[in-house]
C-alpha cells in the first residue's frame, strides 16, 4: 500500500519526501517497483534459517538470548530484538516449562551437618564447592533415580549415577565418579540436603576420608541448594518433559547424552556469561587435575 501510494503520487511530490513521509527507504521502493525482493527481507529469510538451525542443533531449548549470543560468537552481527522478532514470526519457541516435585527423607537419626554455604554459591576456582541432590525420572518401568554433583565454579556436572533404587549406594557411586574425574584438595565443601543417603554413616565416612567438609541445607528450604535445583529444572524441561521413556535403560542413555554431550560441553549458561561449563573452565581456570 505504501509503495503503491508513492508510485501514484510521484508526479506531484519528490521521491525523497514521499519515502520520508511514509518511513520507507528508496531502495525498498525500487525493489517493489522492479519486482525484486528487498535486501532486508532476503537477509531476514537467511537469518531465520540460521536461527532455526541453532535452535534445532541445541535441542530446541534455546530462547532468543542464547540464540543471539550463539550467533554473535559465530560472527553474525545481529541485534537481540531482531532475533526475537524473527523467532516470533517463524513460530520458533521453547516448550513451556513444567513444575516438578522433589521429596527428601529427612526423618532420620543421622547427624546433620551445618549449612556452610548460606546460599553463597560463588567459587573462585574448581573443586572448592560442590552441591549434590537426587531427583526422580518417570519411565514405563517405574522411577529412575538420578544423583548428581555440580561444581559451583563452572556449574559442571562432575559426578552422577542412576539406578532403580534410591539408597546410599546411589549417592556413593555419584561421589566416586566425581572423585575419579577430579582430585579436590582437602577442605572442599560438599553441600546437600538432609536426606538420609547423604547423612548416612557410609557417606559421611567417604567424605571424611578424603578431607571433604559436609554442609547441609535447612529443613525444607530448596533455596539453600538452588544451583542443583536449577540443574534439575533444565534437565526436566529440556529433556524429561519432552518425551516418554519406555524403559529405565532408554532414560539412562538419553540422560547420559544430555549431561555429557550437551549440558557440560555445549549448553550456554547465563550465569557463566553465556559459556558452557567446559569452555568456562578452559578460559577461567587451569585444567582440572585428573585422577591417575
Amino acid at each position: 500500500m505504501k509503495y503503491a501510494f508513492i508510485e501514484a503520487h510521484r508526479p506531484m511530490w519528490h521521491l525523497n519526501v514521499l519515502c520520508r513521509m511514509l518511513k520507507v527507504s528508496k531502495q525498498a521502493y525500487f525493489c517493489w517497483r522492479d519486482g525484486r525482493e528487498p535486501p532486508r527481507k532476503s537477509s531476514d529469510r537467511a537469518l531465520s534459517v540460521k536461527i532455526k538451525a541453532v535452535h534445532d542443533a541445541h535441542r530446541q531449548v534455546y530462547g532468543s538470548p542464547r540464540i543471539h549470543r550463539h550467533l554473535r560468537t559465530e560472527g553474525v552481527r545481529v541485534g537481540r530484538k531482531r532475533v526475537e522478532r524473527l523467532m516470533r514470526e517463524a513460530g520458533i519457541r521453547v516448550l513451556p516449562k513444567r513444575r516438578f516435585v522433589r521429596t527428601t527423607d529427612s526423618d532420620h537419626d543421622h547427624p546433620i551437618a551445618p549449612n556452610l554455604l548460606e546460599q553463597d554459591f560463588r567459587a573462585s576456582g574448581p573443586n572448592q564447592r560442590w552441591v549434590t541432590d537426587i531427583t526422580y525420572i518417570p519411565t514405563g518401568e517405574g522411577w529412575l533415580y538420578l544423583a548428581a554433583i555440580v561444581d559451583l565454579f563452572s556449574r559442571r556436572v562432575v559426578g552422577w549415577a542412576m539406578d532403580a533404587h534410591m539408597d546410599r549406594t546411589l549417592v556413593l557411586r555419584s561421589l566416586d565418579m566425581a572423585l575419579r574425574s577430579r582430585t579436590p584438595a582437602r577442605g572442599l565443601i560438599h553441600h546437600s540436603d538432609r536426606g538420609s543417603q547423604y547423612a548416612s554413616e557410609d557417606y559421611r565416612q567417604a567424605l571424611s576420608a578424603i578431607g571433604i567438609t559436609a554442609s547441609m541445607s535447612r529443613r525444607g528450604n530448596c533455596y539453600d541448594n538452588a544451583v542443583i535445583e536449577s540443574f534439575w529444572h533444565s534437565l526436566k524441561n529440556e529433556l524429561v518433559h519432552r518425551q516418554h521413556f519406555t524403559s529405565r535403560a532408554e532414560a539412562t542413555v538419553l540422560i547420559f547424552d544430555y549431561i555429557e554431550s550437551f549440558y557440560n560441553r555445549v549448553r550456554l549458561h547465563s550465569s557463566l556469561g553465556y559459556m558452557s561449563p567446559e569452555a568456562f573452565e578452559i578460559v577461567n581456570a587451569p585444567a582440572p587435575q585428573v585422577a591417575a
